[in-house]
């Protein structure tokens, strides 16, 4: 009650409401001089808003000293009572206080009168008091740009002019071990804020350890939420804020975080750990952050140009870009789920386009910064089409298989997605056609036509898509269907496409897993992880919650490490385990091998005539996982002698 009394009594004394009380009631306060004197036991001419003042806090005070020295004379006649003690420490503080509190009301309503309106309009507020003033400690700002320091229970306002630099104490750390500079006498703070760094210099070591201690614990009060009692404690405590701390910072300088709010972890005014970033558009991040940049796990809402639906990613970061493996469900409700490197697609991913506006379809292939370049499937939703081979810049570049829901197989090479040489078509009632195509896959110029019953007719062909096949030629009827060569001939894509250039982006990301250590926080970002995804429209805040696998189904690395073994049944057993386990690397990278297998060889691809090219990717799966558990297996040993330590953070955020 006594606290909050001084605290109401001060607000209304620098805001000057004696002074305006008296003003708007001059002549009843003239009509009343003497009571009010009689109040104050005041028989000397003072004015009326000094009346006022004194009226309000004098008998209060008196009363206070009262108290305390009567239970000073009590604690004298009677022996040491715990309770009556207390009592009189309690009231010694309150005394404290109320010197304190008056002090520094009487010192901020001095600064608010000496300075301009404008400045008392942007700073002066019902509960703000100045602690301290460059003006009575003298300090200099590097840059040199600001000419006077206030350091006040909330805030360090930096003056230039009329013009306030205002820092809140709650986005402000204090740093002292900077190199003081060559000359002598010269003592220096580093003052460091979110978008700035400022020095504090000082001719006296005694001055800067006072502005020291003052600012830092001006911030621990001011991120506890309350002052001390009495206000600055006891003479010499020391309480210094914390290096991380929760935080609300509104970026206002030039850059990518232009006008976002961020509030969340914060460490050396940069955000560190977990926070979020909203911008006036809509745009939020919610996510890890280390040194300043969005670096781990992540869900970043973009909006589009209506601003009724967003692209949503559910990413990795490293240092402030998309990087490693993501989702993202973009606003046409397109999805990819794949790899990034510097915010764009790169490496493995999928993409399914499911735009009712345009043609649906599905790539499951290489990417190349945003591009479909590298080897790649593509399908047509409504399974018609299904293209596999070579890409660039988004389009069929170089060798390739199409596949019809007719039964046709063609292979040949593609220039800007357009056919163009000699090529080899299949029917669906096995007739081989060896020779030229037009850009539309059209039978056009010389060629061999080889029909099911080993008969070959060669010649020049040409077909168009309004008339049927007209050729000349010469049909003969003694060809062996059993030759070798025509085998070969009908078994697509193997020895055309290396099959350890299939899904390199695969294989490389378990190969950085292991080069990592299999670190169980990089094990996400190489090896990709599962969320449910939802078509129908949400709101963006739903957006921002993304439930991944679940962490008490997720083994420790270590764990995992600790069960290799070379025995025979060991090893048997372990290899179960993992292909049976969801959240082992290895069987994740399973997963994706029968996603792509999938991708490649079922459907319209469950064709006899891409056996061999089947048959040779699964022995090449099988030879990686081998060369893959193996790997484990030297890495267990390499590790034997304990985990790596990490790297100190809070030396390399300074």
């Amino acid at each position: 009650m006594y606290r909050e009394y001084i605290s109401a009594f001060t607000n209304f004394m620098v805001m000057k409401g004696f002074e305006k009380s008296a003003k708007q009631s001059s002549s009843y306060w003239k009509g009343n001089k003497k009571l009010l004197l009689q109040l104050i036991e005041e028989q000397s001419e003072t004015p009326v808003h000094m009346i006022l003042q004194r009226a309000f806090i004098e008998p209060f005070r008196n009363h206070v000293q009262e108290y305390s020295l009567l239970l000073s004379r009590l604690n004298e006649t009677l022996s040491m009572d715990a309770t009556l003690t207390d009592s009189i420490t309690a009231y010694g503080r309150l005394q404290t206080f109320i010197s304190q509190a008056l002090d520094e009301a009487s010192q901020t309503k001095t600064l608010w009168s000496s300075v301009s309106s404008k400045l008392v309009v942007a700073l002066c507020t019902p509960d703000r008091r100045l602690q301290e003033d460059s003006k009575n400690i003298p300090v200099t700002v590097t840059p040199g740009r600001y000419d006077r320091v206030l350091v006040f229970n909330d805030l360090l306002v930096f003056l230039q002019g009329n013009e306030p630099h205002i820092c809140d104490l709650q986005t402000v750390w204090v740093d002292t071990t900077v190199k003081q500079k060559s000359e002598l006498n010269n003592f220096v703070l580093r003052i460091v804020t979110p978008e700035e760094e400022l020095f504090l210099s000082t001719k006296e070591q005694p001055h800067q350890v006072l502005w020291c201690w003052k600012v830092n614990q001006l911030i621990q009060q001011r991120l506890e939420g309350t002052r001390d009692f009495p206000l600055w404690g006891k003479t010499g405590e020391s309480n210094d804020p914390p290096n991380s701390r929760l935080s609300k910072y509104t970026y206002r300088n030039e850059g990518r975080f232009k006008n976002a709010v961020y509030e969340g972890d914060m460490s050396w005014g940069k955000p560190h750990g977990k926070g979020t970033l909203k911008w006036p558009n809509g745009r939020n991040h919610v996510g890890d952050f280390k040194f300043g940049q969005e670096d781990g796990f992540g869900i970043c809402l973009i909006p589009d140009s209506s601003g009724d639906r967003y692209d949503c990613y559910k990413c990795h970061w490293r240092n402030g870009a998309i990087h490693g493996y993501g989702i993202c469900e973009y606003a046409d409700e397109s999805v990819y789920k794949g790899y990034f490197k510097d915010n764009m697609r790169h490496g493995f991913g999928i993409l399914e386009n499911q735009t009712s506006t345009t043609t649906s379809w599905k790539y499951t292939g290489t990417w190349d910064r945003d591009k479909r370049t590298g080897y790649g499937v593509w399908e047509s939703s409504d399974n018609s089409e299904r293209y596999i081979g070579m890409w660039q810049e988004n389009q069929r570049h170089g060798l390739g298989i199409v596949l019809l829901n007719t039964g046709s197989c063609y292979q040949g090479v593609f220039n800007a997605s357009k056919l163009v040489g000699s090529g080899i078509l299949i029917t669906e009632d096995n007739n081989l056609y060896e020779g030229e195509f037009t850009e539309a896959c059209l039978l056009s110029g010389k060629g061999k036509l080889t029909f099911a019953n080993g008969f070959t007719l060669e010649g020049t062909f040409n077909k168009t898509a309004h008339s049927g096949l007209q050729t000349h030629g010469v049909l003969s009827t003694g060809c062996s269907f059993q030759d070798e060569i025509l085998k070969k001939k009908f078994q697509f894509g193997a020895g055309s496409f290396p099959v350890e250039e299939r899904w390199q982006g695969i294989f490389e990301q378990f190969q950085k897993f292991l080069e990592s250590g299999c670190k169980r926080e990089a094990e996400e970002s190489f090896l990709g992880f599962h969320v449910k995804s939802s078509k129908k429209m949400q709101k963006s805040q739903e957006y921002l919650y993304c439930q991944r696998d679940n962490e008490k189904d997720l083994g420790q690395t270590e764990d995992i490490m600790k069960e290799l073994s070379l025995e025979l049944k060991s090893l048997q057993s372990y290899v179960e385990k993992a292909f049976n386990t969801s959240h082992h690397p290895l069987k994740k990278v399973i997963k994706l091998l029968l996603v792509v297998f999938q991708a490649t060889y079922s459907g319209l691809g469950a064709n006899f005539h891409l056996l061999s090219m089947a048959q040779e990717e699964i022995k090449y799966y099988a030879k990686k996982l081998w060369e893959f558990f193996r790997a484990l297996l030297a890495l267990k040993t390499e590790k034997s002698s304990g985990p790596l330590s990490g790297e100190n953070d809070e030396d390399e955020m300074r």
